[in-house]
């Protein structure tokens, strides 16, 4: 196991970089990375599959939320995407690269693979190694983690060194309507956090008090979770995780 760099128990992290539309700073995108960069907050990006395989930083599968455009993200090439432009800012959809480019080792980056599968299954890889193949020599704290006990494997072969770990929560059928039953009974217990040689675990804030949780902090897992949207919340979840994925308000550094 390739532990998690204390960076990441430090500074807040934010969620999708440091973003806020009515600023001209959409999630995910390179003028968020900015301002969380500036801010000294920690980084969390989603990637996605474009047509060519390379990484896209971006949430959704489908382009209309974030975009106004029309399907999804895997059927546009790489540089279609980065000629898009997101809602409310100038920048375009940033491949990995350029988030990369942009963060340059400043301040630490939590990446997370969205799932490829469908159903959280074994149909997954090529992102994965994509991934990994642009991380080589990157100089920076980063680690990957994903819904996906799979892809998480699959970045234990492809990036061993990079510390990873599992996004994980109760998974109730209302915020997982197309997930089969059996699946998210199967996950909600973290089955296979030894398995993938995982680091740490980014678990919902609300669903902290799980017991599970308790077991995987007393066995050294570090524990971050997702997302806080109030200070509120946010201490709340300081009662059990050693740093919160943040936005909607902007937390202290110390």
């Amino acid at each position: 196991m390739t532990a998690l760099p204390p960076a990441f128990l430090a500074a807040p992290i934010a969620h999708r970089a440091l973003h806020d539309r009515t600023a001209g700073r959409p999630e995910n995108s390179i003028e968020a990375v900015r301002a969380a960069v500036a801010a000294g907050f920690g980084i969390e990006i989603d990637i996605q599959p474009a047509l060519d395989g390379a990484p896209m930083v971006f949430h959704d599968y489908d382009l209309k939320r974030l975009t106004g455009a029309t399907g999804a993200i895997s059927q546009r090439s790489r540089a279609e995407l980065r000629e898009l432009p997101l809602l409310g800012g100038v920048c375009a959809i940033p491949t990995l690269e350029d988030v990369l480019d942009e963060v340059a080792g400043r301040v630490p980056l939590l990446i997370e693979i969205k799932d490829q599968d469908g159903a959280m299954g074994r149909g997954v890889g090529p992102l994965e190694r994509a991934v990994a193949r642009v991380l080589a020599g990157y100089d920076g704290p980063v680690a990957l983690m994903s819904f996906n006990p799979h892809s998480v494997a699959e970045l234990a072969e492809a990036a061993p060194d990079i510390p990873r770990g599992l996004t994980t929560c109760a998974y109730q059928r209302p915020g997982w309507p197309a997930l089969p039953g059996p699946v998210r009974r199967l996950l909600r217990a973290i089955p296979d956090f030894d398995r993938v040689d995982a680091a740490f675990i980014s678990h919902r804030w609300s669903d902290l008090a799980r017991p599970r949780v308790a077991e995987l902090k007393a066995q050294g897992a570090a524990i971050l979770c997702w997302t806080t949207r109030s200070p509120r919340d946010e201490a709340a979840a300081r009662s059990v995780a050693q740093n919160v994925t943040f936005e909607g308000y902007v937390p202290p550094l110390a």
